[in-house]
């Protein structure tokens, strides 16, 4: 049995906003690692979005390739809206996974569809940005897949620090 894991692999990002949110989801539901290739996020990094600082335990690595950094034993799940692709309802996680997602300007390149497991999108009305993207799949697969408990007691250690309402019904 593989142990389970989510590493995040992004093409050519543009936005360093939506990095800093990728990265941060990926702090929130547990990702591994985040890869990305281009050089359009480089070009404005300097721009600080990752607001809880995920790159403390979260690597952000620089390749010119994603098939190159796959992880061993991992299924490559494209999320991309292509006619064809699983509805992400319906679709079932690996425990060992490495999503790849497209530029928030174009399309997965045909040639990363020849190497990809799996292409899921979501259902939505428009196409949605590459953070919030990334969060849909990222909680789609803490939710099928567990890993977090529902108590009081992550909700304490999740939220922020400005933060200490409690609620009781009356």
């Amino acid at each position: 049995m593989s142990k389970q894991q989510a590493v995040i692999g992004l093409i050519n990002p543009k936005s360093p906003t939506n990095v800093g949110g990728v990265l941060r989801a990926a702090g929130c539901y547990d990702a591994k690692q985040v890869f990305f290739t281009g050089n359009r996020y480089l070009n404005a990094k300097k721009f600080h979005t990752d607001t809880k600082n995920a790159l403390e335990r979260i690597p952000l690595t620089e390749t010119n390739s994603l098939e190159a950094v796959k992880p061993e034993g991992a299924t490559v799940v494209v999320i991309e809206l292509i006619e064809g692709a699983t509805p992400l309802p319906e679709f079932k996680h690996p425990e060992n996974a490495f999503y790849v997602f497209g530029p928030e300007d174009g399309s997965v390149p045909k040639d990363v569809l020849k190497w990809c497991d799996e292409v899921v999108y979501i259902p939505t009305i428009g196409c949605m940005n590459l953070a919030a993207t990334c969060n849909v799949v990222l909680y789609d697969r803490l939710a099928k897949l567990g890993g977090v408990e529902s108590s009081d007691d992550t909700i304490i250690s999740s939220r922020d620090t400005n933060n200490k309402m409690r609620w009781q019904k009356s």
